[in-house]
């Protein structure tokens, strides 16, 4: 994280504790720059990122003010902000419902592409090949997500699965815990393919929890 970005995060805690409440202006750019120790440019940066994010406006001549608590920013920053904690809450929350409609949708080709990854992701296991069972892992929740028969969910994981990826690259040296969930795997897939929406329900939430 840049200095502006953290400048940009400590401006947007202090905008959602209602420090900055809404249509306030801003401090000026010389009190910030002394509130935070730092030069005109991150000030300025961290401005223009909240800008952006849809937090802050901008009134030339006049001053910077609060327009919004939760503003618009992308989603990849909101994933690239949060804790892990939170990537596996949502998790939880998209996964399970993306698998329950899965388990009502798919169609031979999901399946079929279920099974691919779940072979591969078998191989890497037995391998101890990590990022590559960690990449077959997340192909095999793809294909799930592509099963369920809704774009913007699938657009959803895909946004989700790239942290999901960093996040089990820094937290693993091996492939210990994905053999321990390979069998439940195996049951997830067999569940979606007997449209079994409650037994879907429950092993997927045996996967997270896993993790």
């Amino acid at each position: 994280m840049s200095l502006a970005e953290e400048v940009a995060e400590l401006i947007r805690g202090k905008i959602r504790s209602s420090e900055y409440v809404i249509q306030s202006k801003l401090p000026t750019e010389p009190e910030l720059m002394k509130a935070f120790g730092v030069g005109r440019s991150s000030v300025r940066e961290a401005i223009r990122i909240l800008v952006n994010c849809g937090y802050l406006r901008v009134q030339q001549g006049v001053g910077t003010f609060v327009i919004s608590v939760d503003g618009n920013e992308p989603l990849d920053r909101a994933f690239e902000r949060g804790q892990f904690s939170d990537l596996l809450e949502v998790r939880l929350l998209l996964e399970t419902r993306i698998a329950e409609k899965a388990a009502l949708n798919r169609r031979s080709v999901d399946l079929r592409k279920m099974r691919d990854a779940l072979s591969l992701r078998k191989k890497y296991v037995e391998e101890d090949n990590l990022k590559a069972c960690i990449e077959a892992d997340i192909a095999f929740h793809h294909a799930v997500a592509e099963g369920c028969g809704n774009s913007i969910l699938v657009e959803l994981y895909g946004a989700s699965s790239k942290y999901v990826y960093e996040a089990f690259c820094q937290m693993y040296t091996s492939t210990k815990v994905f053999a321990e969930t390979q069998d439940a795997h195996e049951q997830l897939y067999l569940a979606i393919e007997k449209q079994n929406v409650g037994q879907t329900r429950k092993v997927l939430n045996a996967i997270i929890e896993a993790v």
